[in-house]
């Protein structure tokens, strides 16, 4: 599947219907379609339309959810966008890279890029749920960029780099990130039960060790083989009955 194909677009928080509009219509210069709200503060599309000239199949078919968690469930990449420089414990990719990652993760299944709402961005525990996220370089004077500007750049890099006739070597279908939410959940609960976590902070090397799998890039079946391992260690640390 071409990347423009399995890509969805997913907006946060987003406020004003403008900048929803502008964005719509980046999506329309590049050939993407599919554009997901989460927890918008707007759903004015009438408004929306008005700079989003020639978005209208665009605006006509955007999914609206209640949270960012689930407009990328299904997603077996996420490439989170953010205009920070001191990223929270991880390192942002520069945007060739991370939408080098899109395309590759995208013959696995949907792939999703996510943009944060104009007042703050996308906070710590919300990049938590991307696989990278790509920093776009900025000047010292100006170093924070429009929303619908950072989608252009973006949108132009995924355009640019789709049908680049790369071959991926894996076509298995990849985990989503639902299903990495449940691997993260049941790795949590063995290592607190076996100690190996330290029970006050555990999150913060919990990250990191579910990144090192995730850079993998997991296969479906293998983030089911490793969920279900965590499964059984925490119910023999525990003494829970084997299944």
């Amino acid at each position: 599947m071409s990347l423009r194909a399995a890509l969805r677009v997913v907006l946060h928080q987003v406020q004003s219907p403008d900048n929803l509009g502008a964005v719509a219509r980046a999506m329309a210069n590049f050939d993407v379609t599919s554009l997901w709200l989460s927890a918008p503060e707007t759903e004015d599309l009438a408004q929306a339309g008005k700079l989003g000239v020639r978005a209208g199949h665009v605006l006509s078919a955007v999914q609206v959810v209640a949270d960012l968690r689930d407009a990328v469930a299904p997603c077996v990449y996420v490439l989170g966008t953010s205009s920070r420089r001191d990223l929270e414990r991880r390192a942002g990719v520069e945007p060739e890279t991370g939408v080098a990652r899109l395309r590759e993760a995208a013959a696995r299944g949907p792939v999703a890029l996510v943009l944060g709402g104009e007042r703050r961005g996308l906070s710590d525990a919300e990049l938590a749920l991307c696989h990278d996220v790509a920093v776009i370089p900025t000047g010292d004077v100006q170093p924070s960029m429009n929303l619908a500007a950072s989608a252009a750049v973006l949108l132009y890099l995924v355009a640019r780099g789709d049908g680049a006739g790369l071959t991926p070597s894996v076509v298995e279908p990849g985990a989503s990130r639902a299903l990495l939410e449940v691997l993260r959940a049941r790795m949590r609960r063995a290592l607190l039960a076996a100690d190996g976590l330290n029970a006050q902070n555990p999150d913060a090397v919990l990250e990191e060790m579910l990144r090192t799998l995730e850079r993998g890039g997991l296969t479906h079946r293998e983030a089911e083989l490793w969920a279900a391992a965590f499964k059984q260690l925490a119910r023999a640390v525990s003494g829970e009955p084997q299944t």
